[in-house]
């Protein structure tokens, strides 16, 4: 049954392959093809065929398993499946006869029959013999396939006559036919199936192949196949019709003749050969290796069928000629390419016709290898010819192989690059002769056309001798030269004319009354009627420059890249040493420093003394410090040296830093004097930014013997000296040591100069802000007119030419920080330098305590832009003009200078500004020194320029411009926030309830006392104690007045009664003493739960008010409050509540008025405009108009709605305000103090406890936390809720968190959430600062803070542990603490506060800003205990790391490296005190003396 279900067995067939065999004698020197033909048919790939097989054997190889002691060969088994898809196994037997190798007879076997005889066996039998594969294999039989004949034994079927048809090698055809008939008649008796196969008929002789065909036709159905081993034809065919012939049930094959077969077959390799041939050209890289070729087209179809046909061998060399094509076609390219440059390089080395007009080829090669810049036109190869190196692969190399200029193809390029110079040089002198001609016309005007001038040119030699085209050229380069000229010259008329273009307001639009008055004046002017012809482009100029003037941005600017701003951002960017980098890779840039070159500075041998000690405790001039080792190159340096500036200055030796050493008052000194003298040397001669700004290193080496008694001498001088010098002071450490240099001296001065080097790689924003106002005591504006002719660094080298510059914070790439000592203190002023279009904005929106406007002596265009922007200048600002011209003898040489500097200093004279001259050619006037009076008068008159800028502030409606000075999170100017909704647009009341007596902002001197964080928060810098009326002073509300009766006004909006309670709860007593104008709100209208004046986190809140109002004690002016950002803009600019004027008559006698009013050379100058364009009207009929427009108290256009000309006119020029009496003011003054305080003594002091914000009744906002969450739900649905709509909609929102959401908008979310658990934020349609409020207010509500009160001053200790890494696992175990319920809510929104900061750069809300906002929130500050308010930027900081190191609280994750770690450490306690060069001003926290660093005795020996 088993049987019955095995698949049958393929029928076998055993073929024998016979024919003429024997010894060279009997068959030739070669045989007839019988081995070939077995090879070709049991393994037909061509890389498996032999063309060669022996029959000379050695007898070791005949005994061998493979032939066996036999004189045949087993060629193994193939399968063959037949047209009708029955498949049987061939076996192949060769007949043939082996010759000894030493007898050259046949070897001796078990069967000694002649051959004939053995051919027509029918039975073979040999023991484990093996298959033949190829001659290698005999005695090898190892190293190839080993297959046996089955069971040793076979019984042949059928055979195969081979018959060779070639030219045979020294053998008669004759006498192999002769054998062959014998082998047919002894194969004939076996019965069995014969074949003919006519072997080798690709060297077929015709008629021995007809004798074959004939000799077949003789005998009975014998059959003749023509074939090739070769290439592989009919093989196949000829074993296939034998085994036919013994099963007759096959189909018969079809015998084709050899040719039409061959066809066939070629046909097949050529279709082989092209598909490979298409993959091979797939390879572009002649560098490609066959190797890896083949290896990634060995699965391909196409590939494996050309190797089957031709085999590797073919393949590979078919592989090598396309990659020799390739590099052939890539070296024709390169020659090319180089032959294409050659023009090129011969102009740039040989551009002078005379030096090689007669030089010869050679003689110029000889000429060229002379030039400088040979090497970068030429390379000289070690080997040649190039095409033979690899120069050919170096495709980034463009430089021309010299060898290849010995080509008779170079010499032809050359050759005609000499007639081309030689052309050239005609033509350009003919050209040239041409344009002279063009200019000495004197009619051709801008604009006129080539047909009018051709007739007068016609018989010019020039115009003869240049082509048409050519003289058009010249033409239209005369027209665009004089165009061009005359367009600069109409441009430097507008300038000239500023008064007429900037009298109206950024952004305005010019009316068609104000381009005719511009039309009339510019019309009578020659550079205006000069573009006659070109009225359209003059228009377009026209318009333009009135665009520019109304809409100015430095894109826009019609001085291009010579606009003042893209000027000053260059040249601060190189001279500040900012590299353009993000801050984030500040300290990664220098962590990478591992070689540190050090200057060391000394005297008398000190400094090869410290050098010493340095490698003493080095190794092999590596130091360790810190952990990281530091590869240390010394250069010590005698100061007494006549080369010290030498030594210093070498281009391979770049120094990190100097160690200054000293051991006395006189080596101190000439240290002093050294360092003077480099740094002068560096920024004045050089101008070698890099050495000007090497950090310096004073270090006090340890005293001996009598000598140290001078010691605190020298520590105090060489403080005092560093502090100078703005660089680190190195002391001796306390202790006795044997050596002048102790181990922690070095290691300090090293990490000194690390960190100058990290502050050295601050970066620069490009945007021109300055963005944390408190950083300066003083702001000042330099403006400058772009395209001014002198340079700016020539303005600005009185202040980067001092060591007291320094760059200013990131962002601010047009300011620059100076640290001068003005009076007794030193101030930090910033300088922004501006063009005059970007200080419009400035001017109109900004605070500003200073202008220096600079002009150009030389240029009148100049001077009106300072006329026309002067003009609407505060007259309570400080001005400084300043004139640039080349000397003094300018003054006296040229009129036109002298003109322009005496109207500069007139115009000084007038409005009592200061005025000083640069001149590009003295060093004297770039000093600093030359703005120190008018520094020190800024500074003087700054509580007054601020009080006024807020005043102005309430009254005028900010209008967008280009933002120089865009606030800050940090800073302390007014955001302005306009309404988003009705309810948010209300304005003030008729009546305020904030009295004169109120202060919405300190002034300037009392913020000086404060420090402000992110949120505005100001708190005291310096620890002076506070009375027992503080409590009482800054937290209650002043006592009702009963209101005067107001004259109503119309169109006036009542402000939110909620506004105003909160309004009261901020207001207290006032430090300045001034009368009440307006009194206070009703007594029935202030609730008594409200006296409190809370962070706004806790308190309500409207969309017209900042983010923060706080009531912060000071310490002995008896301030109160800030309510920052505290006033509601109308929208449309109206004023008509009068709240502006009750603030701007509390600061001062009069309003400010302009400039242009206190001038008579201004006021002249726009009043000629104004009668030149109405001269049909008198001027009391101009100003009437005038004053019809400013009805009320509208803000005009043109001017300051406190200050029209009407006004003005009838004040007189010098005093145009409106003053107001002050004896009465002081006596309204002292009644209104006297009353307040009376009413405040009666006031009672409140709990902690905050005031509800709500105005209903809520089951669910105000509920202790524990009642809000479940053990499946640890985090409120609210919470939830408002965390994910910001995370999935306002992530990016810019100032989230810190811009104040629509407070209805707040209140609507929790009623509705009151009512509805389920209600969906998304579709309210509310805004995400609305949400975010919200989300503060939950937690403002709770009963208790969410990091208890208990943990606040663990948190405070914590803090001020040194150790970064302590600290914060200290933090992580107080974390711990929390009670479970307010652990998981905390750690679930300070992981969502660091979501928000990681879109920093999109929502500008860094970790420190969202401390700042959400601290107060989240710990519940106590402002009524005076200890928590010393410390509130150390809990903000807390707060900050928190949100910074989520991942390591609160996630087991690592610690990462803050952007500013400064903020959150505490101070260092170390005695040695290294004072950093140029490093922005730190404000310590507050209430904090320890960190401010006490100022140094007067200086006793006079040194400094």
């Amino acid at each position: 049954m088993m049987a019955k279900n095995k698949e049958p067995r393929p029928p076998s067939y055993a073929i024998s392959v016979v024919g003429l065999s024997g010894t060279e004698k009997d068959k030739g020197n070669c045989g007839v093809g019988k081995s070939c033909l077995c090879n070709r048919f049991i393994r037909s790939k061509a890389d498996e065929y032999y063309p060669e097989h022996t029959s000379v054997l050695s007898t070791i190889d005949f005994g061998g398993r493979v032939v066996n002691n036999d004189h045949f060969l087993y060629w193994g088994d193939v399968t063959q499946s037949g047209e009708d898809g029955i498949e049987c196994r061939i076996h192949v037997i060769e007949q043939t006869e082996f010759i000894d190798d030493q007898t050259f007879l046949p070897h001796r076997s078990t069967n000694l029959q002649p051959y004939i005889k053995r051919a027509a066996a029918s039975k073979l039998q040999s023991a484990e013999k093996l298959m033949y594969i190829c001659t290698d294999q005999l005695g090898l039989e190892q190293d190839f396939e080993q297959k046996q004949m089955p069971e040793g034994k076979l019984s042949i079927d059928g055979f195969l006559l081979c018959i060779d048809v070639s030219q045979g090698c020294n053998r008669k055809f004759d006498d192999q036919l002769k054998f062959v008939n014998n082998l047919y008649i002894q194969l004939s008796k076996s019965k069995k199936p014969i074949i003919i196969a006519a072997t080798k008929c690709d060297e077929c002789v015709d008629h021995y192949l007809r004798e074959v065909q004939a000799f077949a036709s003789n005998k009975k159905n014998l059959v003749v196949v023509e074939t090739s081993a070769r290439f592989n034809v009919n093989v196949e065919t000829c074993f296939t019709a034998l085994v036919q012939m013994m099963d007759k049930t096959r189909g018969k094959p079809k015998i084709i003749p050899y040719l039409d077969a061959y066809k066939t077959q070629r046909q097949l390799v050529v279709t082989a050969t092209d598909k490979f041939e298409k993959l091979v050209q797939t390879v572009r890289d002649y560098h490609a290796t066959w190797k890896t070729v083949s290896n990634k087209l060995k699965n391909h179809p196409d590939y494996e069928e050309y190797i089957n046909l031709e085999g590797t061998k073919k393949a590979k060399n078919t592989f090598s000629r396309h990659i020799e094509q390739l590099k052939q076609e890539h070296i024709r390219k390169r020659r090319e390419e180089y032959i294409n440059a050659l023009p090129r390089a011969l102009n740039t080395l040989l551009s002078n016709l005379d030096e090689i007009e007669h030089l010869s080829w050679s003689e110029a090669l000889k000429l060229m290898e002379k030039r400088p810049d040979f090497q970068s036109c030429f390379v000289v190869l070690e080997k040649t010819p190039w095409d033979e190196t690899d120069h050919i692969d170096k495709v980034n190399d463009r430089r021309i192989p010299f060898d290849l200029l010995t080509t008779l193809e170079a010499e032809k390029v050359y050759q005609n690059h000499v007639q081309h110079l030689i052309s050239e040089k005609r033509r350009v002198e003919m050209k040239e002769k041409f344009k002279k001609t063009l200019e000495k016309i004197q009619f051709i005007s801008p604009g006129q056309p080539w047909e009018e001038v051709i007739c007068f040119v016609m018989e010019d030699e020039a115009f003869k001798y240049i082509t048409d085209a050519d003289s058009k050229e010249v033409y239209s380069r005369h027209q665009r030269e004089i165009v061009e000229k005359a367009k600069e010259e109409f441009q430097e008329m507008l300038f000239e004319h500023s008064e007429l273009f900037y009298d109206l307001d950024l952004n305005a639009t010019p009316s068609s009354d104000k381009m005719s008055e511009i039309h009339a004046v510019l019309s009578e002017e020659p550079r205006y009627k000069a573009l006659q012809k070109l009225a359209p482009d003059r228009e377009s100029l026209l318009l333009k420059h009135i665009g520019f003037v109304y809409h100015p941005t430095k894109e826009t600017c019609l001085s291009g890249q010579n606009c003042m701003d893209i000027k000053v951002e260059q040249l601060l960017a190189n001279s500040l040493l900012q590299l353009d980098h993000g801050r984030s890779n500040l300290y990664h840039d220098s962590a990478n420093i591992d070689k540190v070159n050090l200057f060391i500075l000394g005297k008398d041998g000190l400094a090869q003394e410290l050098a010493n000690e340095i490698r003493t405790q080095s190794t092999d001039d590596e130091y360790a410090l810190d952990g990281k080792i530091y590869e240390l190159d010394l250069r010590p340096v005698d100061a007494k040296s006549p080369y010290l500036l030498t030594q210093l200055w070498t281009s391979a030796f770049k120094p990190h830093g100097c160690f200054c050493v000293f051991n006395s008052i006189e080596s101190l000194n000439f240290i002093g004097e050294c360092i003077g003298k480099i740094r002068t040397e560096a920024s004045q001669i050089r101008r070698d930014k890099y050495m000007a700004n090497l950090p310096f290193t004073l270090i006090l080496a340890n005293q001996r013997d009598s000598i140290s008694k001078n010691l605190p001498i020298l520590r105090h001088q060489g403080q005092q000296l560093a502090n100078k010098l703005q660089c680190p002071f190195v002391d001796v450490p306390a202790g006795t040591y044997p050596r002048k240099f102790n181990e922690t001296q070095i290691k300090q001065a090293l990490r000194g100069v690390l960190e100058a080097v990290k502050h050295n790689f601050d970066v620069v924003s490009p945007v021109p802000t300055i963005k944390d106002l408190s950083e300066a005591d003083l702001r000042i504006v330099m403006c400058a007119m772009c395209g001014d002719p002198f340079s700016v660094d020539l303005i600005l080298s009185p202040f980067l030419d001092s060591h007291s510059c320094s760059a200013a914070q990131a962002g601010q790439s047009n300011s620059l920080m100076l640290d001068k000592i003005i009076g007794e203190k030193r101030r930090r002023i910033q300088i922004t330098i501006l063009s005059y279009h970007s200080s419009i904005g400035v001017r109109k929106d900004e605070l500003v305590h200073g202008y220096i406007l600079v002009y150009s002596a030389k240029r009148k265009a100049s001077m009106g832009m300072l006329r026309a922007f002067l003009s609407e200048v505060q007259d309570t600002i400080p001005v400084q003009l300043v004139a640039v011209t080349d000397s003094q003898a300018d003054f006296f040489e040229n009129e036109a200078i002298k003109e322009l500097m005496t109207e500069g200093e007139h115009i000084a004279t007038e409005i009592t500004a200061k005025f000083t001259a640069l001149y590009s050619l003295s060093q004297y006037h770039r000093q600093t020194e030359v703005f120190t009076l008018f520094f020190s008068d800024v500074l003087e008159k700054k509580n007054m320029i601020e009080n006024s800028y807020m005043s102005d502030s309430t009254r005028e409606t900010t209008h967008t411009s280009e933002d120089v000075f865009p606030r800050s999170p940090r800073g302390s100017s007014l955001d302005y926030n306009y309404p988003d909704s009705e309810d948010d647009a209300e304005g003030p009341p008729p009546y305020s309830p904030i009295g004169d007596d109120v202060r919405l902002l300190p002034t300037p001197s009392d913020r000086s006392k404060y420090r402000l964080d992110l949120e505005g928060n100001e708190y005291p810098i310096h620890s002076t104690p506070l009375n027992c009326h503080d409590h009482e002073r800054n937290h209650k509300v002043p006592p009702p007045i009963k209101p005067k009766p107001l004259v109503p006004k119309t169109n006036v909006k009542k402000l939110d009664p909620n506004l105003l309670k909160t309004i009261e709860a901020g207001i207290g007593k006032n430090p300045r003493k001034q009368p009440s104008r307006v009194p206070t709100a009703p007594q029935e209208d202030i609730d008594q739960s409200d006296n409190y004046a809370e962070p706004i986190d806790t308190i309500f809140k409207h969309k017209g008010f900042a983010d923060d109002i706080y009531a912060v004690p000071d310490d002995s002016q008896n301030r109160i409050i800030k309510v920052r950002n505290s006033i509601v803009i109308n929208a449309q600019g109206d004023e008509e509540n009068g709240y502006s004027d009750r603030i701007s008559r509390s600061h001062g006698e009069r309003r400010p008025s302009k400039y242009k009013y206190k001038s008579k050379t201004l006021f002249s100058k726009a009043k000629s405009y104004y009668r030149r364009t109405h001269s049909d009207a008198s001027d009391d009929e101009a100003f009437t108009t005038s004053k019809t427009k400013r009805k009320g108290r509208h803000r005009g256009s043109e001017e300051d709605p406190l200050l029209s000309p009407v006004e003005t006119w009838k004040g007189g020029i010098d005093n145009p305000a409106i003053t107001s009496d002050q004896e009465s003011d002081d006596k309204k003054m002292k009644k209104k103090t006297q009353k307040v305080k009376e009413e405040k003594k009666k006031k009672k002091t409140k709990a902690l406890n905050p005031p509800i914000r709500r105005n209903w009744e809520s089951n669910y906002f105000g509920m202790p936390l524990q009642d809000l969450v479940t053990p499946e739900k640890p985090i409120p649905l609210f919470v939830e809720k408002c965390v994910q709509f910001i995370e999935d909609t306002g992530l990016c929102t810019e100032g989230l968190y810190r811009v104040s959401g629509n407070k209805t908008d707040q209140d609507n979310i929790q009623k509705q959430f009151d009512q509805d658990h389920n209600i969906s934020l998304e579709s309210m349609e509310v805004t995400v600062n609305a949400v975010a409020g919200a989300l503060k207010a939950f937690f403002a509500d709770l009963p208790d803070p969410l990091i208890p009160y208990s943990l606040h001053q663990e948190l405070l200790e914590t803090s001020k542990i040194l150790d970064k890494t302590e600290r914060l696992h200290e933090l992580k175990e107080i974390v711990k603490k929390f009670h479970p319920v307010n652990y998981d809510v905390f750690k679930y929104i300070i992981t969502h506060l660091n979501r928000v900061s990681q879109q920093y750069k999109t929502n500008f809300m860094t970790a420190d800003n969202l401390s700042i906002c959400f601290w107060p929130t989240l710990m519940r500050p106590d402002f009524e205990n005076r200890a928590f308010l010393s410390t509130t930027k150390i809990h903000q900081s807390v707060i900050e790391t928190f949100i910074q190191q989520c991942q390591f609280f609160f996630y087991n994750g690592e610690i990462v490296e803050a952007p500013n770690t400064l903020a959150c450490q505490p101070p260092p306690s170390n005695t040695v005190q290294m004072v950093e060069s140029m490093v922005p001003l730190q404000l310590p926290p507050p209430l904090q003396p320890q960190l401010i660093q006490p100022q140094l005795p007067a200086d006793p020996l006079g040194i400094i």
